[in-house]
């Protein structure tokens, strides 16, 4: 095996003679060499201390070298099952760190007697143990209660004779298997810092850090079957050369040398051995900081040489008439409303991008409400008034639909004559669809609003001059690049990106590194900030007080939203769908947090939309009031009339899941109730909250919560009670847990190939890396000196289509 040629890409299954640990890890994720080796750990254990037995502290742990003296098996009578004692004595260990030797109990507990029987050959009388573990007192002695043992081979078999030949005539056949040749080599092995990853119970960290640190062994171009095959620690000097030099022609580096020596930083092949096989707890964080720096770099690579490659094309200038009296300023003046100082702003910087003959690529980003509507329909409006085409995407059908109404009614009566509207979607009728198409391809000026059915290749518009696409996180950049070179005639039309999605600017800085990009913060006209209150379950004197205050406003004749992250029960009947939605989309991620927990906290089954519906409906606040429940498993048309008579105050409470997230605008709410609050995204909070207050009336928010005391759930929502602002909720958010949750990966189950790179903790990171990589592409347009490089960007560009998604 130690001949076969082995690179990044072999595939796992072809390496490794364990099938069921193939399939297992297949299920993580990890399917060749290179998912293997970027399968990070998420921490690193402290080194344990070589100490003798007499020099034990009660409650550290520690690592010894011992004989084994005695060992036996004791069926447990009162509870089935079996404790198996060894007693060690450490005397030759403890004269080499001149103490008196001592003596020690090794105990360990089971129900299963093949796994004591197994101990019990490893501590058969005589045999040399290295054993670390925590070390506690029974009965006036020391006993270490389920150390980790290794097991070292008696000198006299040390000698193994050579592969494949008899042993001598009279020589002992080896029949036990020991782990380690010398005791030095197994307290080498157990004192060593180690990787920790995140396991299931079909493979435990252990065993995933022995197959990782085999394939590096393989990379290296050693056998598999090496001593001490779970740790490349023990190996003579020009051994350890020969070795580290084959793996770094397996594992070439992706960095420039020069920006490498400039950081500091390690080269490709040794930040990997430093994470996955630590000499010291320092090694595994410098070889964690190579890697993070190297996806920064990659990433910033990418994003500029797409920017690059767009900034050559051409578009077409989009200049008004005669500026006093544009159709852009007719539209301005016919709102019932006064622009904010934020709107303005964004329209001029639209308006200036537009009227160059390169294409615009703007990311306008802004509160739900905040008014983005009016921006996209103001720069729609350039586009027509300069004799072109604009379109607007939208991620679903029902937005699609929305904006083509409201659309029209904002334009209606701004021109002579009126300005085309057309709306295409997939389930259109086809004979509408293709008089839709029609329209687009005649190129006659007017606004399209289409869904992702605009991506099809039917849809052609020849005269197009900007595309606005809504909530861009479900659209990944190679949907953006494929709509600019939709117009006939060359030109790359201009792009406006909306997204109400709060993210941080340092993050917007990494994900959307090819885009100019503009916020609206205040919010437009008549909307009044939102009060949050956060309650706690348990306290039912609050909780009574908050529902006569709902009544009251009921009664005032506004309406409640009260939100559940499940649907119904799953234990009750229910199949399959425990994850609370029906259609996983729209379903509350929960606890997006809980991450690092080896074990998470056995929390209270999350409230749900039938048990809390009964359960208010039942209260004295509510006696005569009409209760609607809505969830994602609903029809289309149910959603409809269920919206349609929450609006009209037939059924003025509607208990819902977290479906109301998008586009849902009902003016009469004033009050949601989201339950469980303590297990929701922060962004995902701020975003439902929005959903009140749009129709000028005073609105408050309750986050009913059951998080413990002085928890870190507790400080969260702490964050959302006294900010309103989605940036500065959504930077919280990224400090609360990784980059990646907030942007997606976990959520979209698509795989960002950003695994390290935490976009608000290392924002300066990303800053560096972006102005190097500037530099670099000046010089080297074509990454023609960095060949690796090129590579690695070209490989992350394709696996992040979705990249930059997800809110």
């Amino acid at each position: 095996m130690g001949s076969m040629s082995i690179s990044l890409d072999t595939p796992l299954s072809s390496l490794l003679s364990n099938k069921r640990r193939v399939s297992t890890l297949k299920s993580f994720g990890i399917v060749s060499v290179n998912d293997a080796l970027t399968y990070y750990p998420f921490r690193v254990t402290d080194p344990v201390p070589p100490r003798a037995i007499r020099e034990a502290s009660p409650g550290q742990a520690m690592a010894f070298a011992a004989t084994v003296r005695q060992c036996r098996i004791i069926p447990m009578n009162a509870r089935r099952g079996y404790r198996l004692e060894a007693v060690v004595d450490d005397a030759d260990f403890a004269a080499t760190r001149k103490v008196p030797g001592g003596v020690a109990r090794l105990v360990f507990f089971s129900g299963r007697r093949g796994y004591v029987d197994w101990m019990a050959m490893r501590l058969a009388e005589g045999t040399q143990v290295i054993a670390s573990g925590v070390p506690g007192e029974y009965m006036g002695q020391l006993q270490f209660t389920h150390p980790d043992i290794v097991t070292v081979a008696p000198a006299a078999e040390q000698q193994e004779p050579a592969d494949g030949a008899e042993p001598a005539a009279g020589a002992p056949r080896r029949t036990r298997s020991y782990d380690v040749s010398t005791a030095e080599e197994g307290l080498a092995r157990v004192c060593r810092p180690r990787p920790v990853y995140h396991a299931s119970a079909r493979l435990s960290s252990e065993r995933i850090h022995e197959t990782i640190t085999g394939l590096l062994w393989m990379l290296g171009g050693r056998d598999m079957a090496a001593p001490g095959t779970d740790s490349i620690a023990v190996m003579s000097d020009e051994d350890e050369e020969r070795f580290a030099g084959t793996l770094a022609e397996a594992i070439p580096d992706i960095l420039p040398e020069q920006i490498r020596t400039e950081r500091g930083l390690m080269h490709r092949a040794e930040a990997f051995r430093a994470i996955h096989d630590p000499s010291s707890v320092q090694a595994f964080h410098q070889g964690i900081a190579t890697l993070r720096y190297e996806e920064a770099f990659i990433c910033q690579t990418a994003l500029l040489q797409a920017r690059r490659a767009n900034g050559g094309a051409s578009a077409h200038p989009c200049t008004g008439g005669d500026h006093d009296d544009g159709l852009v300023e007719r539209f301005i003046a016919s709102l019932p409303f006064q622009l904010t100082e934020g709107q303005r702003q964004v329209i001029a910087d639209i308006r200036a991008d537009m009227a160059q003959s390169h294409p615009m690529q703007r990311l306008l980003q802004g509160e739900v409400g905040s008014g983005k509507t009016v921006v996209a329909v103001a720069a729609m409006l350039q586009a027509v008034e300069a004799g072109h085409q604009a379109v607007l995407v939208a991620p679903t059908q029902v937005l699609a639909e929305q904006h083509a109404e409201t659309i029209r009614a904002m334009v209606e009566g701004l021109r002579s004559q009126a300005i085309p509207v057309t709306l295409i979607t997939g389930g259109m009728k086809l004979a509408a669809r293709r008089k839709a198409h029609a329209i687009a391809a005649s190129g006659e000026p007017g606004i399209i609003v289409a869904t992702h059915a605009a991506f099809s290749t039917t849809f052609q518009a020849s005269n197009l001059a900007l595309v606005v696409i809504d909530e861009q996180h479900r659209f990944g950049v190679e949907q953006r690049e494929s709509l600019q070179s939709k117009p006939a005639d060359g030109s790359t039309p201009h792009m406006l990106v909306m997204t109400a999605t709060p993210i941080p600017r340092t993050a917007a800085m990494t994900w959307f590194g090819d885009l100019d990009i503009s916020w609206l913060t205040e919010l437009p006209g008549g909307r009044k900030p939102i009060r949050t209150f956060v309650i706690n379950e348990a306290d039912g004197h609050t909780m009574a007080n908050m529902f006569s205050h709902i009544r009251a406003r009921i009664d005032a004749g506004e309406r409640a939203y009260i939100v559940c992250a499940r649907i119904d029960d799953p234990s009750a009947g229910e199949t399959g769908r425990q994850s609370g939605e029906g259609d996983g989309a729209n379903g509350a991620v929960l606890d997006p947090y809980a991450v690092d927990d080896e074990t998470p906290q056995q929390r209270p089954p999350l409230h749900t939309v039938t048990e809390i519906a009964d359960r208010l409906q039942k209260l004295p606040q509510f006696q005569g009031i009409a209760f609607a429940t809505l969830t994602g498993r609903d029809k289309d048309d149910v959603k409809t009339q269920v919206m349609a008579d929450f609006a009209s105050g037939k059924t003025p409470v509607l208990v819902c899941t977290t479906v109301i997230e998008v586009g849902v605008d009902v003016k009469q709410a004033s009050c949601m109730v989201i339950f469980d609050a303590d297990r929701y995204g922060l962004s995902q909070l701020h975003q439902l909250r929005g959903r009140v207050g749009r129709g000028g009336t005073d609105s408050w928010a309750f986050l009913i919560s059951r998080a413990e005391p002085g928890s870190t759930a507790e400080s969260r929502l702490e964050v959302i009670h006294d900010s309103l602002d989605g940036a500065e909720i959504a930077q919280a958010d990224l400090e609360f847990r990784g980059a990646g949750d907030v942007l997606g990966d976990t959520q979209s189950g698509t795989h960002s190939s950003l695994k390290l790179l935490r976009v608000v903790k290392d924002a300066e990171l990303i800053v560096d890396a972006r102005s190097r990589a500037e530099r670099m592409l000046a010089q080297d347009p074509e990454l023609k000196e960095s060949v690796q490089l090129a590579g690695a960007v070209l490989d992350f560009t394709r696996g992040n289509e979705e990249f930059l998604t997800s809110n």
